[in-house]
């Protein structure tokens, strides 16, 4: 039995006004070629197929040629929910999807045993068990009480996740047991798991309730396929707990990252082999940092490549000292005649550091509401015409509030 493990798609996400329609269909081309390669039985997507709750026709069309390609190469889909898909948008088409060798698990509202279902291998044959565990949401698995503190909720959220995880795995022992056959018990899950490394695209899905599930909350299964967190690896030393991170990057924090599906081979119940199968790059992408004489020098590689090829995307992370209210010309000027695209640009993270360590270093004694005001500001960058004009208004409203609370400090 081979499945292939996959998540975070995001079709449809719109990233600094840029569509991604070319590279995830570039993606998708590629996932196919791999599946009839490599003979998958099953794909499994472990949440966030779509990049929000109404995604763009483009992206549901994709979705569904998707299908009906998995369907002519005889692979079985599973689709779990994520935070950003509605339950409702992924609920609407399951009922034909079914009879298109297509599981789909928006949520844990349904009843228990159609969490767990048996995954067939090419040859009809059962092939693995799924406990199908899609992104949890609180009111799903949980009553919650009055009067219960922050950490009350947070720590019976997380019981009830993990006697969620249990109770499936129970189910899948018990159909396991009454085949007879020896085959392997395969969980899903999208959540933040501790420990792991987050990127800037992830939100933080359970804000106030959950910071992230303990690895030792998860059943004994034969492999977890895991989403949510974007980068690939692996939870808590456990080679079979895996995240596989998002197959293409939705931020340029995670440039650093190679992108990846995994492939999991089973010998009858024995997981025999784990394997990273690294994705092409479909969209060149690149983040260049340093004062304005290093970002040029660094753009004179750009110029050299064929104009036939994509426009690399690019975000600038300059170091300066100076404010430069003309920053933004700068940048169209030197960025001229080069095939890039700047869709980023901002203070480089060493520089905020530096401001952040400097404002630490002093005492608010030292400071006044002004000098703190306007260190804040520096930290920010203001190129546009608009966005200086924000600025002014910004700072003329913070001089009325301090007026005003001057003023009321001298009526006491």
């Amino acid at each position: 039995m081979k499945i292939l493990h996959t998540s975070d798609w995001h079709l449809g996400q719109s990233f600094f006004t840029k569509s991604r329609k070319e590279e995830h269909q570039g993606f998708i081309d590629w996932l196919l070629q791999q599946v009839a390669a490599e003979q998958v039985d099953a794909v499994i997507i472990a949440g966030d197929i779509f990049d929000t709750g109404t995604p763009p026709s483009y992206a549901r069309e994709m979705y569904n040629q998707f299908v009906v390609d998995m369907q002519q190469l005889n692979c079985v889909l599973v689709v779990l929910g994520g935070n950003h898909d509605s339950v409702s948008t992924l609920n609407e088409s399951k009922q034909i999807l079914a009879c298109l060798n297509t599981f789909v698990v928006a949520s844990t509202g349904i009843a228990t045993d159609e969490q767990v279902f048996t995954i067939p291998d090419k040859l009809g044959q059962p092939g693995a068990i799924l406990c199908a565990v899609p992104f949890i949401r609180a009111r799903d698995v949980l009553q919650s009480a009055a009067g219960e503190t922050g950490l009350q909720k947070r720590q019976a959220l997380g019981d009830a996740i993990k006697q969620h995880y249990q109770t499936l795995y129970q189910i899948a022992e018990a159909k396991r047991q009454n085949s007879g056959l020896a085959i392997p018990i395969v969980a899903t899950g999208h959540l933040t798991a501790l420990g792991v490394s987050q990127s800037e695209s992830v939100r933080d899905i359970y804000i106030g309730t959950l910071d992230g599930f303990a690895a030792d909350g998860f059943p004994p299964a034969d492999y977890i396929a895991l989403g949510h967190i974007h980068k690939p690896q692996i939870v808590a030393k456990s080679e079979h707990i895996r995240y596989c991170g998002s197959p293409i990057p939705l931020s340029f924090d995670e440039l650093g990252t190679q992108k990846q599906v995994m492939l999991v081979e089973f010998t009858g119940a024995k997981r025999t082999r784990l394997t990273p199968i690294n994705i092409p790059v479909f969209q060149p992408m690149q983040v260049l940092g340093g004062d304005l004489l290093a970002i040029t020098a660094a753009l004179q590689s750009f110029k050299h490549k064929d104009a036939t090829e994509l426009a690399c995307w690019l975000c600038l992370e300059v170091d300066s000292q100076d404010y430069l209210s003309d920053l933004q010309q700068r940048i169209q000027d030197i960025t001229q005649g080069v095939n890039v695209e700047v869709l980023q640009l901002r203070r480089s993270r060493n520089q905020r550091r530096q401001l952040l360590s400097q404002m630490q270093s002093e005492t608010l004694a030292e400071l006044t509401p002004q000098d703190v005001f306007e260190k804040r500001l520096a930290m920010e960058v203001f190129d546009t015409e608009d966005e200086q004009q924000t600025l002014g208004q910004v700072r003329q409203r913070f001089s009325q509030i301090l007026s005003e609370v001057a003023h009321k400090g001298t009526d006491v």
